[in-house]
């Protein structure tokens, strides 16, 4: 069971989103970033180190929201999301096909990774 997490990052009323390259497993799904936990880390650690080493920006840890458990074909994972905020650093998407600012209202119309879709589910009821 993989331990991974992802974070909602918000900017200026707006949330980071991430497409999936089509050499990644579910290819072209669109998820929140973030990333495998390594052992000597923390859940919130771990997510500052992915987004870092991914999308080049620095973040803020704000909350957590409900965990995720699911289940692909292939392989299983527990999802720990956060909300989280923007601090600096020039966005760049290094292993994403694409990665864009997207407004709330907007974010169902995405053909979002299984795993991702509790998330915008809580996270649109939490901000109607």
């Amino acid at each position: 069971m993989l331990q991974v997490t992802c974070a909602i990052i918000f900017k200026e009323n707006k949330v980071l989103i991430a497409q999936r390259s089509k050499s990644m497993k579910l290819p072209l799904k669109w998820e929140f970033p973030g990333g495998k936990i390594e052992t000597d880390e923390t859940l919130e650690e771990g997510l500052k180190r992915e987004i870092m080493e991914e999308l080049n920006i620095n973040i803020s840890v704000v909350e957590a929201l409900s965990p995720v458990e699911h289940h692909y074909p292939d392989f299983s994972l527990n999802l720990y999301p956060f909300v989280c905020a923007y601090l600096d650093g020039k966005l760049v998407a290094r292993e994403h096909a694409q990665v864009k600012w997207e407004s709330l209202a907007n974010l169902e119309a995405y053909d979002w990774a299984e795993a991702d879709v509790p998330v915008v589910k809580e996270l649109l009821l939490s901000n109607p």
